[in-house]
């Protein structure tokens, strides 16, 4: 029974935790957020009733929480990065039993100021104290995107987010595919990141931007002396570079057929070869494959490895193209010209109606990084803080004056369409029947033309 002492205690400690200098979320065993504290939801720009009960992966950033508890093993001072910065944060499990519950996480600060000096501090304590090579691999790596960088709210938007929280876990090899431009490189990133490699090694290779003949070593590295201009004391692959983590072969298809039988050998056995070596090397590295080619075709034409695509297509993931989610565009035109605008140092805040209206409409061939590139030039060249009409590419502006052709050309057949009906059915005295003998039409099309043309 609840005493006047009793709620007296329970609203005190509530607004101790919320108003304490600490960020604090608690989750379920499924990653379900309970309780967050009104700190941490000012911090992240969120509206506390409305995170209850989200995802932790869909409200912040990098998180690591969902990963706690499936494995139950806590993690105290580990750095996570949100929002542009570096922080410490720690992540408990908690138990009933043997069962992991929930976990509680926080990250420790006192205010802004104080905040940003402790980021600065450990920052400089990493690089002075650590080596040199671990922040140039990372670095390198090029670990830049999260789940929060897939913007759009459509049901397949949220079905691709949904898929790569499912994968994120575990080992198996993933194959993204997709046209060009629908953000392939996105989704690799944020796999890793949900991963519990995260904190390991994350390596793209650009299948087909390699030399056919560097492939390999490029891939699988070399020994000292393995062939001539070969490097004093050999040279990593990418394979190894990666090793405990995550390696990204964007671009799978355009590998040569001899590569594919290599790859398909590293895959399989978990070891690789370099040049010039006598034995095998064992690696850890969980592979993340994408391609826009059409790989189906491509083994009917002795191009690609059938052996190797059923290895790849464990769990593959289709992305879709902007023309087929083009409701997106309404989180993703602001969130350009947010990104755009703070690159440039121009104030823009929104794209005129008659832009919107042009956007929507165009089939988007090169998707999202089409329209990313379009917007960061539109904002070089607008002159006030709208995008207008004047600001866009050529192009664009063809594909405008393409649209009003076509739409002028439909009208204009619409209305001679409905003339000759409506004399046809003048001279038979509106005998429906009549008329379409007269038109050499079927019953069932002249009625249909009938009702479109409200006649």
């Amino acid at each position: 029974m609840l005493t006047k002492d009793s709620v007296y205690d329970s609203k005190l400690l509530e607004a101790i935790i919320d108003y304490a200098y600490e960020w604090i979320v608690v989750v379920d065993n499924k990653g379900t957020i309970v309780y967050i504290n009104r700190n941490y939801c000012s911090f992240l720009g969120v509206d506390r009733d409305r995170v209850i009960g989200q995802h932790v992966t869909e409200v912040i950033e990098n998180t690591r929480m969902h990963i706690v508890v499936t494995t139950g093993k806590e993690e105290i001072a580990d750095l996570q990065y949100i929002k542009g910065n570096y922080m410490i944060a720690n992540r408990i499990p908690f138990f009933s039993g043997d069962k992991v519950i929930g976990a509680i996480g926080t990250v420790i600060f006192r205010d802004t100021k104080e905040w940003k000096t402790m980021n600065s501090h450990i920052r400089n304590v990493l690089f002075s104290e650590l080596p040199e090579s671990l922040f140039v691999e990372k670095e390198l790596s090029g670990v830049k995107y999260s789940l929060h960088d897939i913007i759009g709210s459509t049901p397949q938007t949220m079905e691709i987010k949904e898929q790569i929280k499912k994968v994120s876990d575990g080992d198996i090899t993933v194959l993204i595919r997709g046209e060009s431009g629908t953000g392939k490189e996105l989704v690799a990133h944020s796999i890793h990141l949900l991963s519990s490699r995260s904190n390991k090694p994350f390596v793209k290779v650009n299948c087909g931007a390699i030399p056919h003949e560097l492939l390999e070593s490029e891939l699988f590295g070399y020994e000292e002396g393995s062939f001539t201009g070969a490097k004093r004391g050999g040279k990593k692959g990418k394979f190894l570079l990666a090793d405990g983590g995550t390696i990204f072969l964007d671009e799978i298809g355009d590998l040569p057929l001899h590569m594919q039988v290599k790859l398909l050998r590293a895959l399989q056995e978990r070891e690789i070869e370099p040049i010039g070596s006598v034995k095998p090397i064992p690696i850890n590295v969980r592979v993340i494959a994408a391609t826009n080619r059409p790989l189906e075709k491509m083994m009917e034409e002795n191009k690609f490895r059938e052996d190797l695509f059923y290895r790849i297509h464990v769990m593959p993931i289709q992305l879709i193209p902007l023309r087929d989610r083009i409701e997106d565009l309404s989180s993703l035109i602001p969130y350009f010209i947010k990104k755009m605008s703070k690159k440039i140092g121009k104030r823009v805040n929104h794209v005129s109606e008659d832009v919107l209206q042009l956007f929507s409409s165009y089939t988007w061939p090169g998707n999202i990084r089409e329209l990313e590139n379009v917007i960061e030039a539109a904002i070089h060249l607008t002159r006030n803080e709208s995008v207008t009409m004047d600001a866009l590419p050529p192009y664009l502006l063809k594909q405008k004056q393409n649209q009003t052709y076509m739409i002028s050309f439909k009208e204009e057949m619409d209305a001679a369409e409905k003339k000759l009906i409506q004399k046809a059915l003048q001279a038979s005295e509106f005998d429906k029947m009549e008329a379409a003998k007269l038109l050499n039409m079927s019953k069932s099309s002249f009625y249909e033309k009938v009702k479109k043309h409200s006649l």
